[in-house]
């Protein structure tokens, strides 16, 4: 049976000012082609189709538009992810019933949705989906087994083992479709500056590797934006990776799918088909000189810190003119210290206009700094 894993769309996600529909629209058009050329025969979406709860108009349309010419030729799967809405998920899931699009957005119990009985051309495909588990919330079947926990490692170990149960009673080819975060997976250059949120990608929600069930033939997760296998998993398991590189922390990454060959009841062999859809994003650092002469920023996202001998206001109207997707300009110099022990001889708006300067490279303007002196006079009438 020939899978296609994909992950992490973001669809309706922007750049700092730039809409980056278009690049959407190419990446899933790419997506849908790879599928219709590796004959794939079921094509999993494991989690964060959207990048907002309630997503735009425009979002939708291009997310649903891609689902549903995927689901022409084979069944679709999609799990909500940390960014999508559940609740939105399972209140349209009806509406597509034979469509052949599923849309997963709880986590259920194996014979009540949790797991999904698919025919394909190459035979009966079961997936159990695992959409994202937020800190806190309940899940109803394995609080009534006794078989919750209080770390929320072990409540994703339980899930997925009350799962990998139910699969091992059938036959077909036996799939996990998951949105969590193992422990030890690469995040690019870090959390900051990543399209992954900080606040779901901590210790507080990850689970260990012994929550992949060691009996599946594969296992498909979203979250983690960087593609890599699941680290210490020890069955095929992958992180396809973000379908395009959603921020300065994913510059540089080459985003893909994965192909999927599984066979009931043994380990499925995994291809990577690299996508290369989107505009570049770069980060680049050097004088302006250095960076003005830079062909290969040309037409990039671009993120820039200039060095200069001290402040430019004039910094980000110049990049704005030379390069047409700046997103973050800076100026980079030596900055004097500050002689703290004389803070109370200065009054506040002195002390504003020397940080004004030190962090935007000159003095606020005159309706900025009129508006802190209202603001300030605001605060000393309140407080005496």
């Amino acid at each position: 049976m020939r899978i296609l894993h994909t992950s992490d769309w973001h669809v309706g996600k922007r750049l700092g000012r730039y809409d980056r529909t278009d690049e959407y629209a190419a990446a899933i058009d790419e997506v849908v082609d790879i599928a219709d050329a590796e004959q794939a025969e079921l094509v999993i979406v494991a989690g964060d189709v959207f990048d907002r709860p309630q997503p735009p108009v425009d979002a939708l349309r291009l997310a649903f538009d891609g689902l549903a010419r995927l689901a022409t030729k084979r069944p679709v799967v999609a799990v909500a992810g940390n960014h999508d809405s559940a609740e939105f998920f399972e209140a349209l899931a009806p509406f597509l019933v034979g469509s052949g699009i599923h849309l997963v957005g709880d986590i259920k119990h194996p014979d009540s949705g949790g797991i999904l009985e698919l025919e394909t051309t190459s035979g009966l495909a079961r997936v159990a989906c695992f959409p994202f588990l937020r800190q806190g919330r309940t899940v109803d079947f394995m609080a009534e087994t006794g078989q919750w926990y209080g770390a929320y490692a072990e409540r994703v170990r339980a899930i997925c083992d009350s799962y990998a149960a139910a699969l091992a009673a059938g036959d077909g080819v036996a799939v996990l479709a998951a949105h969590f975060m193992v422990t030890g997976a690469r995040i690019g250059g870090g959390a900051a500056g990543r399209g992954e949120r900080e606040l779901h990608i901590g210790e507080a929600y990850a689970a260990t590797s012994d929550a992949i069930p060691k009996t599946l033939s594969y296992v498909a997760l979203g979250h983690i934006h960087a593609p890599q296998p699941v680290p210490g998993a020890n069955v095929p398991a992958e992180y396809a990776g973000s379908l395009l590189p959603l921020d300065f922390g994913e510059a540089g990454e080459t985003k893909r799918v994965v192909m999927v060959d599984a066979q009931p009841g043994r380990p499925a062999g995994v291809t990577s088909i690299p996508l290369s859809s989107g505009r570049p994003l770069l980060r680049a650092t050097g004088t302006w000189d250095e960076l003005v002469g830079r062909e290969d920023l040309d037409g990039a996202y671009v993120d820039l810190t200039v060095l200069t001998d001290g402040p430019d206001p004039a910094l980000a109207e110049k990049a704005r003119e030379r390069f047409a997707f700046i997103v973050k300009v800076r100026a980079e110099y030596q900055r004097a210290e500050v002689n703290t022990s004389s803070l109370a001889e200065r009054t506040l708006p002195e002390l504003y206009d020397e940080f004004h300067q030190q962090t935007h490279g000159g003095s606020p303007t005159p309706e900025v700094a009129a508006a802190f002196g209202e603001l300030l006079d605001e605060v000393m009438s309140a407080s005496s």
